[in-house]
């Protein structure tokens, strides 16, 4: 979820002859270029992570739904947030594997924009949703009295609906405005997904503002989020090693370390993707930064939040009839 500085393959110059710069309705998704029986490798790889990430979340999901004793309001926040990811990593994956089967690998304007507009989106709500995790673990163990009169089931789905809604809702202005803008040849995007930095590339004009605008927007949701996330740890690392009970410690940073390494894994390739622009990182190395939290991510968060949760554990036993899931 970054502007990019990639740029498509040529330069553009809206002063050559008109037969130079004719507008397209497509462009070219390049992806990792390389031999085919790379490419077969990589789409095996892909569709098999693709369908272990699916798998696990779902799993997590429909066990975290069918347990009852696990609708608290963590597991509804764990649930909701494998729900989410299961979105999140269908909105890109699935092309990637196809391109790498395909010669063209081309994709119409409008699939790119509805690319980009659902998998900024969706990572926009998974900002939110990891933020509010963050608050429910802070209230869980600095407010324990107060936490059940607080954290009601009502807040819950609250709190569900506004991140979706607001994620939704967050980069709809900049896609509306960017679709607006024309686009011309060379219509190649080498990249992975369809990032605002070469839509902004193919465009006939530059739009400083737009760009700025979205810019921002993303820096807001992306930073602000991490912050509000290292604050409320801030605290919640405060009040715990306040606790005179050792066992009452390893209990609170058991509880928050699965949540903290979700969120070190999404936002470490995230925060290398914004403060490296000045860094000259080459194409392919910010196309590997940008598979970390496209495909990595969402592949790795089932294990973490299972690895050592025994009613996790116990929940997807239950719900796959198995008794050595994990």
């Amino acid at each position: 979820m970054c502007l990019s500085t990639l740029q498509v393959s040529g330069p553009l110059n809206v002063s050559e002859p008109n037969s130079s710069f004719a507008f397209v309705n497509e462009c070219i998704l390049q992806g990792f270029s390389c031999e085919w029986t790379v490419q077969i490798f990589l789409f095996s790889l892909f569709s098999t992570t693709y369908a272990l990430t699916i798998t696990g979340n779902g799993a997590i999901a429909c066990a975290l739904w069918c347990d009852w004793r696990l609708h608290t309001p963590m597991y509804m926040f764990l649930g909701n947030f494998s729900f989410l990811e299961i979105w999140y990593v269908s909105s890109t994956v699935p092309k990637m594997s196809v391109n790498f089967l395909s010669e063209k690998k081309t994709i119409s304007f409008a699939g790119c924009f509805l690319q980009f507009y659902f998998f900024f989106s969706l990572g926009t709500s998974e900002c939110l949703l990891l933020t509010v995790m963050a608050v429910d673990r802070y209230l869980a163990i600095c407010r324990p009295l107060h936490y059940p009169n607080i954290m009601t089931g009502h807040l819950c789905a609250k709190l569900f609906i506004l991140c979706w809604v607001c994620g939704f809702l967050w980069f709809l202005i900049p896609i509306v405005l960017i679709s607006q803008m024309p686009f011309c040849r060379p219509n190649i995007i080498d990249h992975v997904v369809c990032d605002p930095g070469p839509l902004f590339a193919l465009a006939c004009v530059s739009a400083p503002r737009i760009q700025l605008f979205c810019y921002t927007l993303s820096s807001l949701v992306i930073f602000g989020n991490f912050l509000f996330i290292i604050g409320y740890y801030t605290l919640l690392l405060k009040a715990v090693l306040g606790m005179p009970s050792s066992t009452g410690r390893h209990k609170a940073f058991s509880t928050c370390g699965s949540h903290l390494a979700a969120v070190s894994l999404f936002y470490d390739s995230l925060m290398v993707m914004y403060v490296s622009p000045g860094l000259g990182h080459s194409t392919g190395m910010q196309k590997i930064e940008t598979l970390f939290y496209a495909v990595v991510s969402p592949l790795f968060n089932p294990l973490i939040y299972s690895l050592r949760n025994k009613e996790i554990n116990a929940a997807l036993k239950k719900v796959l009839g198995s008794s050595n899931i994990i």
